[in-house]
């Protein structure tokens, strides 16, 4: 499939290694330049000591030029050049979401591990798929939920599962981003090629926080709503899900808030405690008092924000995966958040309450 498309060796935040065995650079290629390339993987890898930035490609290749040359990247290669590099051990695809599962199959097949943006694909099909092709090849594949390695969310997964907030009954989340960020051309706005629009944009991301702290619970079944004001995608969905344990898991998802700021928040309900995101605070009843008992979080490096901080750690666990020095975990449960999302949208398309299959 063609598109035609300060380094230190130190230890990193929380004391992740940041060294490969032997002391080699692990070459690695960067499929994508758009933003969250520029803004997190580039510089975060660039910055490495023990990486090695062998080629970017992308379908606008002049942009991709620039970029190079701004990262010090010494190759700008179509996707066909750059999987069949055998010099190149892993791939990070931040492409577009309808082009992941088809170049991390071909990524995979030809040899390397892959880190995938969210979604893995466009479906729970598609992820079934990809957990098949990476056993067969022995690959690792790596998901790109940055969010599951800052450190005040894998707190709050900490708590929830040590009963400090007792038995789970309500978790709510909201990802709401400014009106004036919305995407209004372009590929998200086609449904063919994004799968769907805010929902498939930045509710899968919000649904995975809610689902990983919990667990990852199965799903039983789900209402949903996806206003979308003509557009060929939904601007907005508005989800309510059952768990199999009987949790209440809501989550609203907009790309047209109109307020000064974006929101993106957590609350969960227990029956002895709650939560909330972000800043993460947790709350116990203790003796009949409500009592505050946040855990103490590690600060990463010179105030580096929690967002950054989760794109360093999650790309810490890739290099360490191409290195051969760590294992990928399956990310089996994106069959479960891929069979929601599904479902959601048969929900808002009939207008009732749907099954996860």
């Amino acid at each position: 499939m063609s598109r035609s498309s300060m380094r230190t060796t130190t230890t990193s935040p929380g004391g992740w290694s940041m060294r490969e065995a032997g002391g080699r650079r692990v070459r690695i290629g960067v499929v994508g330049t758009g933003v969250i390339g520029q803004l997190m993987h580039l510089p975060i890898l660039a910055e490495r000591g023990d990486v090695e930035l062998s080629a970017v490609a992308d379908l606008d290749r002049a942009k991709a030029k620039t970029i190079a040359g701004r990262f010090g990247i010494p190759r700008v290669l179509d996707d066909d050049a750059l999987v069949a590099d055998a010099e190149i051990g892993g791939v990070v695809i931040c492409a577009p979401s309808f082009v992941h599962e088809d170049l991390a199959t071909e990524c995979l097949r030809a040899g390397k591990h892959v880190l995938v943006e969210r979604p893995l694909a466009l479906s729970a099909g598609g992820v079934r798929h990809l957990l098949r092709v990476s056993e067969e090849t022995g690959k690792g594949m790596v998901l790109g939920m940055s969010h599951r390695y800052q450190p005040n969310v894998r707190a709050l997964r900490s708590a929830i599962a040590d009963g400090t907030l007792g038995e789970i009954s309500a978790v709510r989340v909201d990802w709401l981003n400014r009106a004036v960020r919305r995407p209004r051309t372009g590929w998200r706005r086609r449904a063919l090629e994004s799968g769907g629009g805010a929902l498939m944009d930045i509710g899968v991301p919000a649904l995975d926080l809610a689902l990983w702290v919990l667990g990852y619970p199965a799903v039983e079944r789900v209402s949903a709503m996806t206003p979308g004001d003509g557009f060929d995608v939904e601007e907005e969905a508005h989800l309510h899900v059952i768990t199999e344990g009987g949790v209440v898991l809501s989550m609203a998802a907009s790309w047209r808030l109109h307020a000064p700021a974006d929101r993106h928040g957590l609350w969960v309900v227990g029956s002895e405690g709650g939560a909330r995101l972000s800043p993460l605070t947790i709350f116990q009843q203790v003796g009949g008092r409500t009592v505050e008992v946040t855990p103490r979080q590690p600060i990463p490096r010179g105030g580096e924000d929690l967002f950054t901080n989760g794109y360093r750690r999650l790309l810490d666990k890739f290099v360490r995966v191409v290195a051969g020095t760590a294992a990928a975990e399956p990310p089996a449960e994106q069959i479960t958040l891929m069979s929601l999302v599904e479902a959601a949208y048969d929900s808002a398309r009939e207008g009732c309450e749907t099954r996860v299959r």
